[in-house]
């Protein structure tokens, strides 16, 4: 059993055993040997030899006793390759390597601080710091070498995986392995750029008369009346007639429109002005032959009744007699009748205007007498199209030819 030592590194003691590389000792552990004086102990902390070995340059000859480990036993002994590298002063060097406490490797410092060992003990110490430090060097690079190495083996295990892959998946593995890569991507071809598409037009003539416009049928409006302004002259000859477009305010339809369609519609060759016998001019001042009016139902309804016509049973249109104005019941002019339906709003207008105006030139109603004949422009279509049994088709004209 030996006392246990008094210094302690590494978290346990150190032993020694007789003989061997730990060498013959005389003394039992812990004892000091005389005529050499003892070193205080050393606090706990890090190493100062590991320091203190960047302070100076390695010596020559202390790579050689660097490359033996700082624990073999057989440090400071001839080598199978020759005598120690320290030369005739290894043995002092070796011998200072050992305390007489136990510890190891801290002759250099000891013999620095008692001033009791000769050169060769100092300049092994030295020598042998150095080792270590050119040891720790060492370690890094073969560590810096191990993740090299690592690093590659990494690499090759991912591209055995891609191989693997490859064979699980033919015809697979390698498209999609250079789809994974951002620098073999296909990049998706680049739409080309749409046109912008053309600004749309206004709307012509036929599109706005095509189109119904939404009014209450039975709305009543102020009963006031404002011409649509400027002229359009008589396209033709024969006899003519001056007439003014008259709409009732706030109804917020189109009057332009409205007293367009009255100009085309009367001068067109199917209706009155039909051969010549008569032309149409439209007026804003001045004295008329009659006044074409756009008038709400129940505005309608008043100046109808000064002629003794009743429009409010069916919301119709007439030509009040006993004054100047031809009425246009707006609701109708809105949305039309059953009898042409939604799809034929441009006829139906036509017909209205040729209607009412024909009353004013004198023609009385009529009924249609052949089935499936276009029904006459003076019979009541807002009303129906079948008279007497005899159902005929929708005509706005006064004479629609064949």
């Amino acid at each position: 059993m030996h006392a246990p030592s008094r210094d302690v590194r590494g978290g346990h003691p150190e032993q020694r055993e007789p003989g061997g590389g730990w060498g013959g000792a005389p003394y039992g552990a812990g004892t000091p040997r005389p005529g050499i004086a003892q070193s205080p102990p050393r606090a706990p902390g890090p190493r100062r030899e590991f320091v203190e070995a960047f302070d100076a340059p390695a010596a020559p000859g202390a790579r050689e006793a660097s490359a033996r480990p700082a624990g073999d036993p057989s440090a400071g002994t001839a080598g199978p390759q020759g005598p120690p590298a320290g030369g005739p002063g290894a043995g002092a060097a070796d011998t200072a390597g050992s305390g007489a406490d136990g510890s190891r490797g801290d002759g250099d410092r000891d013999g620095d601080r008692d001033g009791d060992r000769g050169g060769g003990d100092r300049g092994g110490t030295q020598a042998a710091g150095r080792g270590r430090t050119l040891t720790g060097i060492a370690a890094a690079a073969v560590v810096t070498v191990l993740a090299v190495v690592v690093t590659g083996q990494v690499g090759d295990a991912r591209q055995r995986d891609r191989a693997d892959r490859a064979v699980d998946a033919p015809g697979r593995g390698a498209a999609d392995d250079a789809a994974s890569r951002s620098d073999q991507r296909t990049t998706p071809p680049r739409a080309a750029p749409s046109r912008p598409a053309a600004p749309a037009g206004p709307a012509t003539y036929e599109q706005l008369m095509a189109r119904q416009f939404p009014l209450d049928p039975a709305m009543k409006g102020s009963g006031e009346f404002e011409a649509v302004p400027g002229t359009d002259r008589a396209p033709g000859g024969g006899r003519k007639f001056r007439y003014r477009v008259d709409v009732e305010k706030g109804l917020g339809l189109d009057g332009r429109l409205f007293a367009r369609a009255v100009q085309e519609t009367l001068n067109d060759d199917r209706s009155w002005a039909h051969g010549g016998a008569m032309t149409f001019e439209r007026i804003s001042t001045g004295k008329p032959d009659f006044v074409v009016t756009l008038a709400s139902p129940g505005t309608t309804g008043v100046w109808c009744a000064k002629s003794g016509l009743d429009t409010t049973v069916d919301n119709v249109s007439c030509d009040s007699a006993a004054t100047d104005r031809v009425m246009i019941n707006a609701y109708r002019w809105a949305q039309g009748a059953e009898t042409f339906g939604p799809g034929a709003m441009l006829a139906y207008r036509q017909m209205l205007i040729n209607h009412e105006v024909g009353h004013r030139l004198g023609h009385n109603h009529r009924t249609c007498q052949t089935p499936g004949a276009p029904a006459p422009v003076m019979q009541q279509q807002t009303k129906s199209l079948e008279i007497d049994g005899v159902r005929c088709r929708p005509n706005p004209w006064a004479y629609p030819g064949d």
